[in-house]
């Protein structure tokens, strides 16, 4: 069940860009080897806006500012309650799978690598996360973004329901 949450103007927004990694690919062709760099970025602003982008060049600082650009152009919208996430969350992309769960105040980021970059930029500060089977951090990435994608803030839960949002909590 996706939900649209894109983000439509970016100028409003203070976005901080946040490298998760940069890979250096090798293409050897009968004039030597040839270098070129990609890097996966993540930019967010710390109140639930997110995105990710892909840089490819044959500079490093190049492919940073193309993978800020592509991040930028795809932002999405994150509920965030208390500090933390609403409900618990898994996703899968590729090999990747992660499982995402609200943690009481005072807990932290407990996430590794490339899960805890998107969970910090997001404005999460408080969850547990555990990452299962490919440690790739470009399907990470995408993982993480898609189980946040999947999370329902509880006035939605409501509105869907036709409850009270004290009801959402409650039961």
């Amino acid at each position: 069940m996706a939900v649209n949450n894109r983000v439509k103007s970016t100028s409003d927004l203070d976005l901080k860009d946040r490298l998760v990694a940069i890979n250096r690919v090798t293409k050897v062709t009968k004039g030597g080897r040839t270098f070129s760099f990609a890097a996966i970025v993540v930019v967010g602003n710390e109140d639930g806006v997110i995105g990710w982008g892909l840089g490819k060049a044959s500079e490093v600082t190049t492919a940073i500012a193309k993978g800020t650009e592509s991040a930028k152009k795809n932002l999405i919208r994150i509920p965030i309650h208390k500090g933390t996430i609403p409900h618990e969350q898994t996703a899968k992309f590729g090999g990747a799978e992660v499982i995402i769960k609200p943690a009481t105040h005072g807990t932290g980021v407990k996430a590794g690598g490339a899960m805890r970059a998107v969970l910090e930029s997001v404005g999460v500060t408080d969850v547990l996360a555990k990452s299962k089977g490919s440690s790739n951090p470009h399907n990470l990435v995408k993982a993480t973004i898609a189980a946040l994608n999947e999370l329902r803030s509880p006035v939605m839960v409501a509105q869907n329901r036709n409850v009270s949002i004290e009801k959402v909590f409650k039961g």
